[in-house]
This record gives C-alpha cells, sequence and structure tokens, in this order.
C-alpha cells in the first residue's frame, strides 16, 4: 500500500469516527489501516493525519509562536504570519487546494459553524482565544482563504506601556489624570494597533473602590484590578440559536451596579445601547472603536448607530453628553504601537467634532477636581 492509499484510508476512517481527533487517535487508525505498510510509510501517513485533524493543522506551531497575532492563508503555498517583527511569509505550504479547505471546514465544525457552497464564509470563535474567518471559492476567487486572529490577555500597565515608547511622560500623567477624573474615553485606531492593551492599562489604574463591568466579544481585557467583572458575547450555535449580543450585555450590566461601563470594542448597533447607558449617570465608562482618526469617530459612531435606528441628532446630542476624550493608537511600520493623539469631544449646535484643544481638556479636568500635569 503506497503512502497516499494509506492516508486517504486513515482519512475516511477519521472524518466518520464520531469520536475526539486526537494524535493518539490519529495513530490508532494509521495502524489499523496499515496492513503490511513500511514503518516509514506509517510514520509520514500519522504525521500527515495529525497535522491535518489536529488543532489547527500545520498551522499549529505559528499559533503557539510567542508575539503571534495573526496566520493567514491565502493560498496552499502562501501563509503568511504578523507578530511583533510585522508582516512576513512563512515557509508553512498545504499539499494543495483541497487541503486548506479541509482545515478550514473541520475548524469550522469545531465551533459549531457550518463552512460549504452553500454557506461559503464563516466568523467564529476557536478554543483557546483564537478568532477564525474563513472564506470559501468562488466567493475567494484564488482559493480558501483562512485567517486567524490571536487574542492574547492584555497584562500591560501604563509604566510599562511607557516603558515600550507608547508615550511619553506627559501623555503618561494626563492619562493617570484622565482616569482619576472620571472622564469618559474612547480609544481608537486600526486593527492590532493597541487599543486593548491600552484600554487594559487604563483600567488598571481605576480605584479599588469603584466596580467595573466590561463587555466583551472575547475576554481579551484583564486589568489588575480587585472589581472586574466581565461579560462576554456568544455567537448563534449551528441551528442559529442561542445568540448573546453585546447590545444583550450592556443592559445586563446595567444591573450590576457598574461604577464604570465598558465595552472592549464597539462594531454595531450596540452602540446605542452604550450611549443611552452612559448618559445614566455612569461617569468613566470606556470602550474601543475602530477609526483610522479621531476627527472620524462622531461619523464613525454616527454610522454604528444608523444600524440601531438612531437618528443623527441623537447620536451627536447622546456623544457629547456620554464622552469627553479620544485617544487615537497608531501602529508603525516596524511593529511599534503608539498613542498619537489626545482630543476631546467639542459640540457646536447639533454637531459634535474631535479636536486638539489642551486648554479644554484641563478645564475638563479642573471641573472634577484634577490638575492638569502641564
Amino acid at each position: 500500500m503506497s503512502t497516499a492509499d494509506l492516508v486517504e484510508r486513515v482519512r475516511g476512517r477519521l472524518a466518520t469516527s464520531g469520536t475526539a481527533i486526537t494524535r493518539a487517535e490519529v495513530a490508532r487508525a494509521v495502524r489499523e489501516e496499515s496492513g503490511i505498510a513500511g514503518h516509514d510509510d506509517i510514520l509520514v501517513a500519522t504525521d500527515l493525519m495529525t497535522r491535518e485533524f489536529v488543532g489547527a493543522g500545520p498551522l499549529e506551531p505559528l499559533l503557539r509562536a510567542p508575539g503571534t497575532t495573526d496566520v493567514l492563508v491565502t493560498a496552499p503555498d502562501e501563509v503568511w504570519c504578523d507578530g511583533a517583527g510585522g508582516l512576513r511569509r512563512t515557509d508553512i505550504t498545504f499539499a494543495d487546494e483541497d487541503s486548506v479547505r479541509r482545515l478550514a471546514q473541520r475548524l469550522a465544525l469545531s465551533c459549531g459553524r457550518r463552512l460549504d457552497d452553500a454557506q461559503p464564509f464563516v466568523d467564529a470563535w476557536l478554543p483557546g482565544r483564537v478568532r477564525l474567518h474563513a472564506v470559501l471559492p468562488p466567493i475567494a476567487a484564488d482559493g480558501t482563504c483562512i485567517s486567524l486572529r490571536v487574542l492574547r490577555p492584555a497584562g500591560h500597565d501604563l509604566d510599562s506601556l511607557r516603558a515600550l515608547g507608547t508615550f511619553d511622560d506627559t501623555v503618561h500623567h494626563t492619562l493617570r489624570a484622565i482616569v482619576e477624573a472620571r472622564l469618559a474615553f474612547v480609544i481608537t485606531g486600526g486593527t492590532g494597533a493597541g487599543k486593548t492593551s491600552l484600554l487594559n492599562a487604563l483600567l488598571g489604574e481605576v480605584s479599588a473602590r469603584e466596580r467595573i463591568v466590561c463587555v466583551e466579544d472575547a475576554g481579551e481585557l484583564a486589568p489588575n484590578h480587585p472589581q472586574f467583572v466581565r461579560l462576554i458575547a456568544r455567537p448563534p450555535n449551528v441551528e442559529g440559536a442561542g445568540e448573546v449580543t453585546l447590545a444583550d450585555l450592556v443592559r445586563q450590566a446595567l444591573r450590576m451596579r457598574p461604577d464604570r461601563l465598558v465595552v472592549g470594542e464597539v462594531r454595531g448597533s450596540e452602540v446605542c445601547d452604550w450611549l443611552n447607558a452612559s448618559n445614566t449617570g455612569h461617569d468613566g465608562g470606556a470602550g474601543t472603536v475602530h477609526a483610522n482618526s479621531p476627527a472620524e469617530v462622531p461619523a464613525r459612531m454616527e454610522a454604528l448607530a444608523a444600524l440601531g435606528g438612531l437618528p443623527r441628532a441623537a447620536v451627536h446630542s447622546q456623544l457629547s453628553a456620554a464622552f469627553h476624550v479620544v485617544l487615537h493608537m497608531c501602529r508603525d511600520r516596524d511593529g511599534a504601537r503608539r498613542l498619537t493623539d489626545v482630543g476631546v469631544f467639542d459640540r457646536h449646535g447639533d454637531t459634535v467634532r474631535v479636536v486638539h484643544d489642551r486648554t479644554r481638556l484641563k478645564a475638563l479636568l479642573a471641573e472634577r477636581g484634577v490638575a492638569a500635569p502641564w
């Protein structure tokens, strides 16, 4: 029996086994299907089948590597990895397009989701804090695409971020003053810019006498704080039932006596519930939003709120009443993450804009009895 024949027979057995597939289970299936195959063929088949059926297959070493943030498959011979050193092409390859497709479908199934011709894309969470996105042909014109985002607990505090060069001493003291004054803030930036790390560090500065209730898609935040309560959203199961949205959790969080309400990342209609909640006496709230610059935040909020049916005038009115400061993070080409802008919300008529006005920020701090550090 050739190695190729042995691999196909083992693949068929494992695909219909109905049991959890581990390395031991793969080895057992290879032994039972090997017949008179040579030892070398058995070893090769065991290795191939383990890579295909266990964990993330050949991508598993990349996901486990320290510092990895993203693993991207764009073709059988194009596997990319992103991390501290920036995006780089790896030497990992798949045998063919079918191998990539099988891995994508298996990963989707492990999340309780389907991925096939009728449902050619999936966005789900894998065990171990990895976000899966996959698209099948013909939607992905050049072949199956897999994107895996590794979510690591944000463990930095303000001191360590300062040591990394994320901001200078003046901004360091300004951030502490913002938290002490209970000014509500929004952290903006692109994917991987360091928004969550900064939010985690700022929450660690909150007084131990205050209770923080945080709503997230995934458990990224873990500040050093004794009163930190985390609620995690849940996607629908394969039947489309059981979903718990961020909007649901914002409403639940209000019943949990929060001193500060935090939304890990605002990306949809939950912004309406967040704005409403932030206008009910909960000072010092916070969250992150994808935006290219602080100036774009009002328009971004307006667009997200439109998904929930909130009119423009109401968005701007609630935004100006609920939030004070915008902190913008950027990622340099060398992978370094930096806080590049500190802006304040400013209302003119029925329009809110974000301005760089240190005098206004100083006044906001003074209103709450905190001296500006400049």
